[in-house]
C-alpha cells in the first residue's frame, strides 16, 4: 500500500479545498486504465487541512504523476508504511535550513559572488563533481579576511521560514536533530545552535594568519558523508527507526533516498525526483502537518 498525504499551498487563492477535488480525481481515474484508483480518501483529523489517499499499487512514480496533475499546488508525502513522528532528523543546511548558499554570500565579500554562485548552481544541479567544484570555489577565496565570515553570518544568513519551529517541535517529540552540510563549520555551528541541532557535520575552511588559505582543513563532507552520517545515527537509535531527511540539491540525493521520509525542499529537479516528500509551496512547517502533528503541539516560542 502507498499512503499519500497532501497539504495545499497556504498562499493559494482559495483553490486549496482538498476535499472538493476528490470527486473529479475519482472520475478521471475511472476512465484511465493505466492509473490506479485510490482505495480510501479522507481528511485527517488535524487543525490544518491534510488529505490522505491510500493506494494498493506498486509504482510511486505513477502516483506522483497523478498528484502533480490533480494537486499541482500541494506539498506532499508518499510512503509505504504508516506515518509516525521520526526519531531522527538529518538535514542539509544551505538553501534548506537557511535561505542562502553560504559560500556565495561569503564570495560577495571578495567581489566574486557571480563567478562562485554559477559554480554552486551547477554543482547543485548535479552537473559538476561536488568535490572538484567545492575545492575550486574555496581556492578562489584565498586571502579573504577570516573576519568576513562573522560579518557574513550577521548580515547575510537567515533561517528558512519554519526551520526553527520544525527542529524544535521534532526535538520536543523526542527526535535527534543532525545538520550535515557540504558547506562549512564556520557557518554550520552557529546555525545549528540557533535552530536546535544536536550535532553538526561539515567542511572546514583553512585559515592562517587571519586569512583564508584557499584550501580545506580535513576530510570532505560530501553526498556519501551525508548518507553515512544518517546511517550511523539511525543505527544508534535501533532498527526500525523512522528517519526524516531534508535537502535541496544533487548532493543530498543519497541521504534523501536512505531516509524513511526524504523531503526535497524547493529543490533542484534531480533532488525533487529522488524524494518521497516534496515541499514546493509552504514553508518547512508543512512537514509537521504532513507527519500529522497538530499545530497546537508545535514549539513556536
Amino acid at each position: 500500500m502507498f499512503i499519500a498525504r497532501l497539504i495545499a499551498d497556504p498562499n493559494s487563492d482559495g483553490t486549496g479545498d482538498l476535499e472538493s477535488r476528490i470527486a473529479p480525481l475519482s472520475r478521471a481515474l475511472a476512465h484511465t486504465d493505466s492509473c490506479p484508483h485510490y482505495d480510501t480518501a479522507q481528511m485527517l483529523d488535524l487543525d490544518h487541512p491534510v488529505l490522505e489517499l491510500r493506494w494498493y499499487f506498486d509504482d510511486a512514480g505513477v502516483i506522483f504523476n497523478i498528484l502533480d496533475t490533480h494537486f499541482p499546488d500541494c506539498d506532499s508525502l508518499i510512503t509505504t508504511q504508516d506515518i509516525a513522528v521520526p526519531r531522527l532528523l538529518v538535514s542539509d543546511m544551505d538553501s534548506t535550513m537557511i535561505e542562502q548558499e553560504c559560500i556565495d554570500e561569503l564570495a560577495d565579500f571578495a567581489g566574486l559572488k557571480a563567478q562562485i554562485s554559477d559554480i554552486t548552481e551547477r554543482a547543485m544541479q548535479g552537473e559538476l563533481d561536488f568535490e572538484d567544484a567545492l575545492r575550486e570555489r574555496v581556492a578562489l577565496l584565498e586571502g579573504l579576511e577570516e573576519s568576513a565570515i562573522g560579518r557574513c553570518l550577521e548580515k547575510r544568513i537567515t533561517p528558512t521560514p519554519g526551520a526553527k519551529v520544525l527542529c524544535e517541535t521534532l526535538k520536543a517529540h523526542g527526535c535527534r536533530n543532525v545538520l550535515v552540510t557540504g558547506g562549512f563549520h564556520h557557518f554550520g555551528d552557529a546555525v545549528g545552535k540557533q535552530l536546535g541541532f544536536d550535532r553538526v557535520v561539515g567542511n572546514r575552511l583553512g585559515v592562517a594568519d587571519g586569512k583564508l588559505t584557499g584550501a580545506l582543513d580535513g576530510p570532505i563532507t560530501d553526498a556519501s558523508t551525508k548518507k553515512a552520517v544518517l546511517i550511523e545515527e539511525a543505527a544508534k537509535l535501533g532498527e526500525g527507526t523512522h528517519v526524516l531527511a531534508t535537502g535541496d540539491g544533487a548532493n543530498d540525493i543519497p541521504m534523501i533516498q536512505a531516509a524513511t521520509y526524504g523531503f526535497a525542499y524547493r529543490a533542484k529537479p534531480k533532488a525533487r525526483a529522488a524524494a518521497n516528500g516534496r515541499i514546493d509551496h509552504g514553508d518547512l512547517t508543512a512537514i509537521l502537518s504532513l507527519l500529522g502533528i497538530y499545530r497546537g503541539n508545535w514549539v513556536t516560542g
